[in-house]
């Protein structure tokens, strides 16, 4: 999954409730989404002035097959993958 399918693909998650977050350590700092600090509709406004020169995708370390997005766009950093219908943060934090 490229780039603008990604973004579509979060921006609807996002939009819909589609959306899950990813089990770890140091969930406080890191998914600021999962903690309710930002709201989807401001993550949304950060991945929606994005462009494919903030975006870098790999494979995830764990799932072999699953594509883990990442963008970093005016000191936020934005880390996910999709399995649909959901999209999975990993991270969401400055």
């Amino acid at each position: 999954m490229g780039f603008k399918a990604a973004k579509s693909a979060l921006i609807k998650a996002l939009k819909n409730g589609d959306f899950q977050h990813e089990a770890r350590g140091s969930i406080t700092v890191k998914n600021l989404l999962a903690t309710g600090q930002v709201t989807p509709q401001e993550v949304i406004s950060i991945v929606a002035r994005c462009d494919g020169s903030h975006h870098s995708c790999s494979e995830h370390h764990q799932v072999k097959g699953v594509d883990v997005h990442l963008i970093k766009y005016s000191g936020w950093y934005v880390k996910f993958y999709v399995i649909a219908p959901d999209v999975w943060f990993i991270s969401v934090h400055q």
